[in-house]
């Protein structure tokens, strides 16, 4: 396929969503207005089930690229995975098995179809699994991989040498994360990673192979993390299992948007979803002047994420059914259901139907008054056992019809 030279189209691609792109943003965008069909991948561990907003961020700039004519490449780490990248946190990430990580596939490629072109036979998205390639190294080719770098070099990432400083304990498996993620770029002979800051080091380890492999530039093009300007901490996390997932449904997504910050509405409209960067500008201009409620711009932007991953239709209807319930006190049109008997554990029953992520957070939600019947009546008894089919409203926006 023929690329597109749009520079119009190429200079907000590399304004939008960016935090940095090495070697240089001037260097990306020569080799953009070449005609040149690149290479670009993106990757992502299935450690969990869900891919959250954040993830969407990158896949966006890719469908973008893909779009202008490039060849992109999606990479599920099936293998890496296994091993875990080392977090920012101070503790080892727990190894999963490959069956673990198969599961855990199975739903991403459904979850970023609204928002990638997979199905496009003009210019197909290749999907790749780096276990076909990762999995039949040998030790010899592990040693060779392995002598490109340095301890040194490695020591230099940051959680690494903040668990130094608190006397944890850094595994050897856990150096190998970034020679494997690097070789992805090897194998597939990429001329472009995007990816978050959080895995620039990664990514420059691709770079530093693909230079010394292949002879030749690996641009990084890092995008913004979805971060919280006031706080600093991550809007979305998958191994803390907090944020937006592309999992959820309409109404779930939609308010789960609204429980954002206000603070959070300027970076969540530039970089999850189409609205123009000038119309953005008004609102950012708007929200510092307080010329406007931030509640109604935040419906704004709950209404253009849940449109963009589910249809305007049913937007529309989160949309009514979130004012129904939250501004007018009532109980949304469409909740789930669960079955109930009077031998079942109901937190065991609501932790199976995915209501609630553990038995321990169902009794933190009864300790702080957190479930209610639909009359308003606060249910205090961690081992309640309804009598018949109810409403239960748990927390501040789930609802649940229990059927005995």
């Amino acid at each position: 396929m023929k690329t597109i030279i749009d520079e119009k189209l190429i200079n907000e691609l590399l304004e939008r969503s960016v935090e940095e792109i090495l070697p240089s943003k001037e260097l990306l965008k020569k080799e953009l207005l070449s005609g040149r069909q690149l290479r670009i991948y993106i990757g992502a561990d299935p450690t969990g089930t869900a891919l959250h907003l954040g993830h969407a961020t990158n896949f966006m700039v890719l469908e973008k690229l893909r779009k202008l004519g490039h060849k992109v490449i999606i990479l599920i780490g099936d293998f890496t995975a296994r091993i875990g990248d080392p977090t920012d946190k101070t503790a080892t990430r727990v190894q999963l098995t490959r069956e673990q990580v198969q599961e855990n596939t199975k739903t991403w490629l459904k979850q970023i179809a609204p928002i990638v072109g997979l199905k496009d036979g003009t210019n197909p998205v290749e999907v790749v699994y780096n276990h076909d390639w990762l999995a039949k190294m040998t030790f010899e080719d592990v040693m060779n991989l392995a002598s490109n770098f340095t301890v040194q070099r490695m020591l230099e990432r940051d959680m690494f040498e903040k668990r130094i400083k608190e006397q944890k304990p850094i595994y050897v498996h856990e150096f190998f994360y970034p020679l494997m993620q690097g070789y992805d770029s090897v194998q597939l002979d990429v001329d472009i990673e995007i990816c978050g800051n959080d895995q620039k080091f990664n990514a420059l380890a691709g770079r530093t192979l693909v230079q010394r492999y292949k002879n030749k530039e690996k641009f990084v093009f890092i995008t913004t993390l979805l971060e919280n300007p006031v706080t600093g901490e991550k809007m979305m996390s998958k191994s803390l299992g907090t944020g937006v997932f592309l999992d959820v449904s309409s109404a779930d997504m939609y308010g789960k948007v609204m429980a954002q910050p206000d603070e959070n509405i300027p970076q969540l409209f530039t970089d999850c979803t189409y609205v123009s960067l000038s119309d953005i500008d008004v609102i950012r201009k708007d929200l510092a002047a307080q010329k406007v409620n931030p509640r109604n711009v935040k419906a704004k932007l709950a209404f253009e994420i849940t449109k963009i991953y589910h249809g305007e239709e049913a937007a529309r209807k989160a949309e009514n059914s979130f004012n129904v319930t939250f501004a007018k006190g009532g109980v949304p049109d469409e909740i789930q259901e669960v079955t109930y008997t009077v031998a079942d554990s109901l937190a065991e029953v609501l932790v199976k139907a995915g209501v609630i992520p553990s038995k321990a957070e169902w009794r933190r939600l009864i300790g702080g008054g957190g479930v209610k019947t639909e009359d308003d009546e606060k249910i205090s008894d961690p081992n309640f056992k309804p009598a018949k089919t109810m409403v239960l409203k748990i927390g501040k926006r789930r609802f649940v019809k229990v059927v005995i």
